[in-house]
Parts: C-alpha cells; sequence; structure tokens
C-alpha cells in the first residue's frame, strides 16, 4: 500500500514512520528543504523515544521516503495524509491555511481516486472546508475526479508516541464513504491484530472527539489543581485526597497528579480553539474558560511560594530549575510552566540556573544566554538559595540530599510534582514545599 503524509512534524513523522514500520511504502512530504535534507540523513527534528532508529531502519529497507514535492508521488499513492500545523490565531483559534493548501494542492494534481485524511488537529467543520477546496480545484481543471475527505485524528503522547502509534487503544475515522473506510480499515489492520479498536463515525464527530478528549484531560489536571491549592489553605493532603477520590472508579487515577501546570503543543491550543469555536456560533464554553485560567495560574504557583517564603525579597537570590520541557522523556517547551517561571524570577532580579537531560538546545533557542546552563542537575544546586523541581525526569526523582545539602546556599526545596517526601527532607534539614 502507498500513502504519502503531508508534515514532518511530530504527528506527520511519527504516523509516517510507524506506518512504514507495518509495511506501507510511505512518503512525508515538507516544504522545508533542510528538514528534508537532514531526514534522509536519518536526522529528525524532535526527540522521541525510538523514533530515531525506527527512521533509520525504514529509510534502509526503502519503504520510507522524504520529499519536498507532492506532485511527485500523488499518482502513485491511495491516501494523502495531511498532518500540517494548526497554530493559533491571535483569538486563539486555530489557523487553516497550511490544512486547505494541501487541499488545494490535492485538488490541483490527483489524477484518480484518492482518499484526503485530515490528521492535524482541526475545529469541526474543516473536512467541509477541505472538501469544498479541492471540488474548486477539479472545477478550475474541469475535472470530476472522484475523491473522498475523512477525518483521523491522533491521540499520541509526547515521549510515548511511537508505543501509542503501534499498539493504540483506538483509531478513530470520520467517513462518510464506504470506499473510504475500506481503505482506512485496510490500511489499519496490522494494528488490530490483537482486538479491533477502529471506532467509524460521521466526520464532525470525529473531529469533535480530539478536542474534546483534549479538554477532559486538560479538566482533570486543573481541576485537581485547583482543590490541591484549596487543600493547601485548608491544612488537608492532596496526596491523600488524590488517593481516596481516585480509588472510585468512576474516577479513576490517570490525569488527577497537582503539579504546577499543564504545557505542550496539545492541550493549550486545543482548548483555546474549542473555547473559540464554540464563541463562534454563540455557545460559551464555561468550565474549559475556568479550566484555561486556573492553569495559567498554575504555572506561577512555584514563584508564589518561593516569594512568600522570602517576604517579597528575591532580588539576588540564585534559583535552580530542574526540567524545562513541559513533561518528561521530550524536548517540547511550547506553553511550558518553566518558560512562566523564568520570566517571573528574571523580573524578580534572580539568577536562574537550570537542567534539563533533553531540553537545553530548545531553551537556549528560546532563552538564549538569560539563564545559565548547568552540565548536570548537582551543577545547577551549587551555591543556590533554593532548588525547583518543574519536570519529573526520572532522574530527579532520587537525588543525594546529602550532596546537594553541602552544594546549596540555603536548604530549599519546592517541589512542583509532588514527588519528593516531606519527612525525608525533614530528617536532611531541609525546608520543603510541595502542590496543595
Amino acid at each position: 500500500m502507498n500513502i504519502a503524509i503531508v508534515g514532518t512534524g511530530y504527528v506527520g513523522l511519527v504516523s509516517g514512520t510507524c506506518f512504514a514500520e507495518m509495511g506501507v511504502n510511505v512518503t512525508c512530504v515538507d516544504i522545508d528543504e533542510n528538514k528534508i535534507k537532514k531526514l534522509l540523513n536519518g536526522e529528525i527534528p524532535i526527540y522521541e523515544p525510538g523514533l530515531e532508529d525506527m527512521v533509520k531502519k525504514n529509510l534502509a529497507a526503502g519503504r520510507l521516503h522524504f520529499t519536498t514535492d507532492l506532485t511527485s508521488v500523488i499518482d502513485d499513492v491511495e491516501i494523502v495524509f495531511s498532518a500540517v500545523g494548526t497554530p493559533p490565531d491571535e483569538d486563539g483559534s486555530a489557523d487553516l491555511q497550511y490544512v486547505l493548501n494541501v487541499a488545494k494542492t490535492f485538488g490541483q494534481n490527483i489524477k484518480k481516486y484518492t482518499l484526503l485524511v485530515t490528521k492535524s488537529t482541526v475545529p469541526v467543520g474543516t473536512a467541509a472546508k477541505v472538501k469544498q477546496a479541492v471540488k474548486e480545484e477539479l472545477a478550475k481543471r474541469g475535472e470530476d475526479i472522484p475523491f473522498d475527505v475523512a477525518s483521523n485524528p491522533e491521540f499520541l503522547k509526547e515521549g510515548a508516541a511511537v508505543k501509542d502509534f503501534m499498539t493504540p487503544d483506538r483509531v478513530v475515522v470520520g467517513t462518510d464513504s464506504d470506499r473510504a473506510k475500506t481503505l482506512m480499515r485496510r490500511l489499519y489492520k496490522p494494528f488490530m491484530l490483537s482486538g479491533e479498536r477502529m471506532i467509524f463515525t460521521d466526520i464532525p464527530s470525529a473531529e469533535m472527539i480530539k478536542y474534546a478528549a483534549n479538554a477532559m484531560l486538560a479538566t482533570r489536571i486543573s481541576f485537581m489543581n485547583d482543590i490541591a491549592n484549596l487543600c493547601e489553605i485548608m491544612g488537608a493532603d492532596v496526596n491523600m485526597v488524590r488517593k481516596g477520590i481516585s480509588s472510585d472508579t468512576r474516577i479513576g487515577k490517570k490525569f488527577l497528579y497537582p503539579g504546577c501546570g499543564y504545557g505542550g503543543s496539545c492541550l493549550p491550543k486545543d482548548v483555546k480553539a474549542l473555547i473559540k469555536t464554540a464563541e463562534k456560533n454563540g455557545y460559551s464554553m464555561r468550565v474549559l474558560k475556568a479550566v484555561e485560567e486556573v492553569n495559567e495560574i498554575q504555572k506561577s504557583i512555584l514563584f508564589e511560594k518561593l516569594n512568600k517564603h522570602y517576604k517579597g525579597n528575591l532580588k539576588g537570590k540564585t534559583i535552580a530549575m530542574w526540567g524545562l520541557a513541559f513533561k518528561p522523556e521530550t524536548d517540547d517547551m511550547r506553553e511550558a510552566p518553566s518558560l512562566v517561571l523564568i520570566e517571573k524570577f528574571l523580573k524578580a532580579g534572580c539568577t536562574i540556573k537550570v537542567y534539563d537531560p533533553i531540553a537545553m538546545d530548545e531553551c537556549k533557542r528560546r532563552m538564549g544566554d538569560e539563564v545559565i546552563y548547568c552540565k548536570d542537575m548537582y551543577d545547577a544546586a551549587v551555591d543556590a538559595d533554593a532548588l525547583l523541581l518543574v519536570t519529573e525526569w526520572k532522574e530527579f526523582r532520587m537525588p543525594s540530599w546529602s550532596v546537594l545539602g553541602k552544594l546549596m546556599k540555603e536548604k530549599l526545596v519546592v517541589d512542583g510534582r509532588n514527588i519528593y517526601d516531606a519527612e525525608e527532607l525533614a530528617e536532611k534539614g531541609f525546608k520543603y514545599y510541595k502542590i496543595g
């Protein structure tokens, strides 16, 4: 089976590589010539565990190809996936210009029945716009070539994307065509050998499922952070509260861990886009507006705790920050709490020393020389007045408190992910703050 995937960002590259791993002949397309040159040499633009080796393996096997020109391969493929970016506009709505550009190119060049599948996260109603764009291009050509449009949203977790794609808990396909359904079932069959997990819906429902899923995850995170902040005021332990409510099978454990706010490429963008979609259709997403507000406040919570500890006098303090990426196992700093914290501590007159196992280069790209980049977690702690845990990388889970006690100017830890034991730190002479 031959397919093309337009866009070699996070979604497109992972999807294309995993399809190739299952024996599909895949051509990934991107207009960035430099990126394509690097990919042809096995260099990938993102950090994702297991992905680089899989790209090299399938390049060598001749199943994975890269090009800047969709028109050069469109005659040979049965399916074209659109996995281009949908960045937020200034008002928070999704920018569909790249999605519609793919549709136009598709309509300008197909010569036989081809299926166009949107894998990008797009607002409800986008497929109709895509279909119309294709029809307009065909009309300009005076052609009546059959085609179908489908929606196939992705549900990949950064840091576990390869595993998520290879063993999906569900594959959602929105289509109104039996022919498209047959093609998509055939494409995903190798991923379904352990059990059928394909969900076929109408197209608007498939588009909504993606946003609704991310909105629910964001809601659980902000709800738990709100509860954590109230627990702190009332003297309750949020970890005990979490255990108590998550044991209820109706609620469950996932995404109920309090922290210093969510970030990344999906949740913040998708919550904003869903709010904006509702507004354009005369409806107010009141719960999601509160979710967004809570999250923005939560990103400053570690600063507020430290500012309170020092009675508003942070000027001249040296802050060690462990973790820059928005979550472990990625170098993604989009909407990361670390960026908010760095900005606030710099404004307060602090010196900031940072360390992250993977995201240091990304931080340098974003922050330049405004912070001090350290060679390891202990180097960051040297002469620090306070240590902040922002991202819960595994290597941060069991530090040597005795070593840290000798390196730091003051034994002060602010735990943004609640991974440390308060009693253990108290025994070591540390002042310890956590979430809730």
